[in-house]
């Protein structure tokens, strides 16, 4: 089943008439989630890009089809609604180039939502609205009245709001999370967190739609949600000032020269950054073969003065239970990496990853990301462990070596995941599940510290929506 899609604006992808509709709730699954009568829940994706297919498309008819089944796809680009549907492995799923029509029609339990950042309040409240679970990607929303929209529907829903917050899952930030809530350094009254984005990686996203703000949010939303909701997970407590500082001060403008796109651009061998495109089949195949239905370009021009976010991003967080954050993001790091701290009233722990004079050898920088991206595995990397060290005030510290997992973003893929689709909780004393409260704090704090750059003030989390900042969440 097929319906035109040509011609389509963003507007009328959403808004398209007919009645909304919801799957039968006959069963409940142990996730809180709906289950249709055949014991499947009946699953369908908005938004078919590259994380759309891969893993909320492809991983999940791999791995899951035994109690999830598409029924439905949904996208303005219908190039990629062709190519998803071949790729992910479902070619008799119905796809739809109108959200309304596909709630209506393929009467789903649960709606994936893997569109362009600022859209997914749109999908999220629909989708809530006609009783319908959804998980959406990060970051939740990108602004603060889209936010309160969220928060309001989920309160007047039936339905369940989950956030694909797969990071809480990874094996190493799970024992950081194990060690804190056993007491290790005692409460926690300080955290030093630093993520660097190597040339790779951290170019990418401002090749993308992502270096414009009005459709990311600026990566204090897009990638640092990931970041503020761990820190949010293990501290145990909601923020509620922020004072950020960042700037863009390495791409976008600041070049002497620029294209279009790297495709035929004549820089590209004095360029350090220049990406072929045609090495890279799934961008071929998902993208430039299907360019000329929306004009998305993905191989764009780095340089190019339309960009309007930040590069270097520093903030300072207020905990409701006095813990306070130092964080920052910078994206064209030499190597792929963070460093991370816990200062405790009875010590303190710390860990990193990925930087090389720490490493006794070298890692190809190059292929960092494809091991983040790769889940189809959940086995070990070449590395033999994590170093998570501890120690007690006036004492010797503690070497800890963890199991080593990259993949699959540490290993947490399957695991959130399995929660998910099938109600298998690993770890149920450790809070992992997330719902729309945690995709609200995280979200906050990023448009907090953007708003706090911008306005060169603090920004109290409270200002931003009716929400209230809990001082111990789990006590």
């Amino acid at each position: 089943m097929k319906h035109d899609s040509r011609h389509m604006t963003r507007r009328s992808f959403i808004g398209t008439g007919g009645a909304l509709g919801a799957g039968a709730v006959l069963a409940s699954s142990p996730f809180g989630l709906a289950m249709a009568g055949t014991g499947k829940k009946r699953v369908a994706l908005v938004g078919t890009g590259v994380r759309g297919v891969t893993f909320w498309g492809k991983f999940i008819q791999e791995n899951y089809s035994d109690v999830a089944e598409f029924v439905g796809l949904c996208d303005i680009n219908p190039g990629r609604l062709e190519f998803g549907t071949s790729y992910i492995g479902v070619p008799g799923c119905p796809t739809f180039s109108h959200f309304d029509e596909m709630l209506a029609v393929a009467k789903p339990d649960l709606v994936m939502v893997a569109t362009v950042d600022s859209t997914h309040d749109e999908f999220i409240v629909k989708a809530l609205a006609a009783g319908i679970d959804v998980v959406t990607e990060k970051p939740m929303t990108t602004a603060a009245d889209k936010c309160q929209r969220i928060v309001n529907a989920a309160r007047a829903s039936s339905a369940r709001l989950i956030m694909g917050f797969n990071y809480r899952y990874g094996s190493v930030f799970t024992k950081v999370k194990e060690l804190l809530s056993e007491g290790s350094v005692g409460d926690v009254t300080s955290v030093d967190f630093n993520w660097y984005l190597n040339n790779y990686h951290g170019a990418s996203y401002f090749r993308r739609w992502h270096g414009i703000r009005e459709k990311g949010g600026t990566l204090l939303l897009h990638k640092a949600a990931h970041h503020f909701d761990l820190l949010n997970w293990w501290i145990g407590s909601d923020p509620v000032e922020v004072h950020a500082y960042g700037a863009l001060e390495h791409y976008g403008r600041n070049n002497a020269f620029r294209s279009a796109r790297c495709t035929g651009c004549e820089h590209k061998d004095k360029c350090a950054y220049f990406w072929d495109i045609s090495q890279d089949q799934m961008a071929m195949d998902l993208y430039k073969a299907n360019e000329h239905h929306d004009g998305y370009i993905r191989d764009a021009c780095l340089w190019r003065k339309e960009i309007d976010i930040f590069d270097k991003m520093a903030v300072q967080i207020k905990y409701a239970n006095n813990v306070q954050v130092a964080y920052s993001l910078t994206t064209y790091s030499p190597y792929e990496g963070f460093r991370l701290a816990f200062n405790g009233r009875q010590g303190r722990l710390e860990t990193w990853e990925g930087v090389p004079s720490l490493l006794e050898e070298q890692e190809d920088q190059s292929k960092i990301y494809e091991k983040d991206m790769d889940y189809k595995t959940h086995s070990t990397a070449e590395l033999a462990y994590h170093e998570i060290i501890t120690q007690p005030n006036f004492g010797e510290f503690t070497r800890i070596k963890h199991p080593f997992v990259r993949k699959a973003h540490w290993g947490g893929d399957p695991i959130m995941m399995d929660e998910i689709l099938r109600g298998r909780i690993a770890n149920p004393g450790l809070h992992q599940a997330s719902d729309y409260r945690d995709g609200a704090m995280a979200v906050l704090i990023g448009i907090a510290a953007r708003r706090s750059i911008d306005e060169d003030r603090a920004i109290r989390i409270d200002a931003l929506t009716d929400l209230k900042p809990q001082g111990n969440k789990w006590a």
